[in-house]
């Protein structure tokens, strides 16, 4: 019975080895007849991904009614959960990225998934990623609450699949002598799992915290569904947490009432806050520090902007087009690739390590834009290839992309020189940190009406925009600035000379 219960268990078996064990009384033995041997039936097989890092799998066969309740298995001890449950991990999403921020779910513990289906969105610090099913299942434990930083790797849920599809893990059940796991076992493995469906991530680690079971706990909740408060409740009960009032939500009334909410508004403002960087803010952090290592020096001038904006006027009378609107950037942009034609030193990248500059051939012109999830920096591609209106139209898409947080990491990989329009915000000029490796940028201040003086000393308007060129000192000096933003300058206060110049 003992080497009964050993096989029952499941031993690990070597590579290239196979034991077949069975203990049966000599009587019995021989009271089996040849003819009554029937094949084995195998009652469990799965090619599901293992849950732990070595990679396990199970072919426990049952040999029914020749040697009952004795199993074949080839699993290693603890490959698998019982139930039938996988680990779903977040998978590597780009060249570098160790973590990301968990920004929502898109299902819910109990839910059925289908596979290829998203379950949650996650963003590193260059792009916004959905996370898909690989399974068919239903969804058992989700792990993360969104605002979680993940580690590359760590499991973001747990799947609930079909028995067929999972590999049996003879450690995690009791057997009886028919070879079924008892019922006492099954009705705790389903208690067990009921309790994690109907509880959320932080009400299961409070509960681990102060070694509480779910299952002995009432859920008040909709559906039965334990809360935070249930926890607690029955923590003082029993004598598990001390009966405070900081730990006894019972004791607490909420305040109601404009007046009531006026002084917790006031008293709030009294209260240190800490809130920690996400994603492209990380990402900004460590662009601005590498930034603060690079010698800067900067270029200001004033542009004639009267040109532009009757440019702009006469886009926008012969715009048919109501999806698209006309700015000022796009021009700004495209007069800004044909500069760079003539100096490519400003669009170039710089190696430290290797003491090399390339000298980039496609003009990626990235763009500054401040989003509800932090500053971004997507590039138009191959600008001096695009017209003016397929620039506009490029613009548009990755406005629209940036705003819902849905940038891809190809709009922000590759850029090689970046424009900031601080202008549209209302800012005169600013002063620009390079977005390394670049070893340009460009800061474009708000167009202004101003009081200018012709030759004879009589007064007119002029549209003046200040722009200020960060450059690396490295690479740059004055003379190569200065020159390239001459001839800038130059297309922008003469628009025609773009059609003059233009490929």
């Amino acid at each position: 019975m003992l080497l009964s219960r050993r096989i029952l268990r499941g031993r690990s078996l070597n590579a290239g080895r196979s034991c077949l064990c069975h203990l049966a009384s000599t009587s019995s033995t021989t009271a089996v007849a040849t003819t009554e041997l029937k094949p084995p039936t195998i009652t469990q097989f799965s090619t599901a991904a293992p849950t732990s890092a070595k990679l396990k799998f199970d072919g426990s066969y049952r040999l029914n009614k020749l040697f009952k309740g004795h199993y074949f298995s080839s699993n290693a001890v603890g490959s698998q959960q019982a139930g039938g449950i996988i680990d779903v991990p977040l998978a590597q999403t780009g060249e570098g990225i160790a973590e990301c921020e968990l920004l929502k779910w898109f299902v819910q513990d109990g839910d059925h998934v289908e596979e290829y289906q998203p379950l949650c969105e996650v963003q590193s610090d260059k792009a916004t990623i959905e996370i898909t099913s690989r399974y068919k299942g239903k969804v058992s434990k989700i792990l993360h609450a969104p605002g979680d930083i993940i580690k590359v790797g760590e499991t973001l849920l747990q799947l609930m699949v079909d028995d067929s599809a999972v590999p049996f893990n003879a450690s995690d059940a009791s057997v009886g002598s028919d070879g079924s796991k008892s019922d006492e076992h099954k009705l705790e493995l389903r208690k067990s799992h009921e309790n994690d469906n109907l509880s959320t991530p932080a009400v299961r680690s409070l509960a681990k915290q102060h070694g509480i079971d779910l299952a002995d706990v009432t859920g008040s909740g909709k559906h039965g569904r334990i809360l935070k408060e249930d926890v607690l409740k029955y923590g003082v009960e029993k004598g598990i947490i001390d009966d405070k009032p900081a730990f006894n939500p019972t004791s607490i009334e909420p305040m109601s009432g404009p007046e009531e909410q006026l002084q917790e508004m006031a008293e709030s403002l009294y209260h240190d806050k800490i809130f920690s960087l996400r994603a492209y803010q990380r990402a900004m952090v460590k662009s601005m520090t590498a930034a603060a290592s690079v010698p800067h020096f900067h270029y200001v001038e004033e542009i004639n902007c009267d040109g532009l904006m009757k440019l702009k006027s006469a886009f926008q009378k012969e715009n048919t087009d109501p999806d698209i609107k006309f700015t000022f950037l796009p021009v700004l942009i495209k007069s800004l690739s044909m500069a760079l034609t003539t100096h490519p030193l400003v669009n170039s990248t710089f190696n430290l390590e290797n003491y090399e500059v390339t000298l980039k051939g496609s003009h990626n012109i990235g763009i500054a834009m401040a989003t509800p999830s932090g500053l971004v920096v997507p590039n138009i591609k191959n600008v001096q290839s695009l017209s003016i209106l397929e620039i506009t139209k490029e613009l548009s898409r990755l406005i629209k992309l940036a705003m819902a947080n849905k940038l891809p990491p190809a709009d922000i990989a590759g850029g090689t020189i970046t424009l900031s329009n601080i202008g549209s915000i209302g800012g005169k000029f600013g002063s620009p940190l390079i977005n390394v490796p670049e070893v340009a940028i460009i800061a474009l201040g708000k167009i202004q009406k101003v009081a200018s003086f012709r030759e004879d000393g009589s007064i007119y308007p002029v549209s003046l925009m200040t722009v200020n060129i960060a450059a690396d000192h490295r690479i740059l000096d004055g003379a190569n600035v200065a020159i390239f933003c001459k001839e800038w300058k130059m297309y922008i206060e003469k628009p025609e000379l773009l059609l003059l110049h233009m490929r």
